[in-house]
């Protein structure tokens, strides 16, 4: 399963696809991940921050309300989406 609800709002496991062409979700990555398309290198913090910006404007949310769970230093992390349902969930990721 790529997300867990939680009271806060959804935990969702997220691929980074860093040096990118475009940034923007692009589908599942198997079962248990998105897939999220960034442009950055991931050096300095950039590829998070832009993951960051990119999941906030996909989800119309503020950057403060996507928040690193684990994995910052890799590819496969969990990141809290304040707020978000399953139904918003569903309806940005396609699933």
């Amino acid at each position: 399963m790529f997300y867990t609800q939680t009271q806060e709002g959804i935990v969702l496991s997220v691929r980074a696809a860093p040096r990118s062409s475009k940034a923007g979700i692009d589908g599942l990555w198997g079962d248990d991940a998105v897939k999220v398309r960034i442009k950055s290198a991931p050096v300095d913090g950039k590829a998070n921050k832009e993951l960051i910006e990119v999941l906030a404007d996909e989800f119309n949310l503020s950057k403060s309300s996507v928040v690193f769970k684990s994995g910052e230093t890799s590819k496969t992390k969990r990141i809290l989406l304040k707020g978000v349902g399953k139904e918003a969930l569903e309806k940005i990721i396609g699933s």
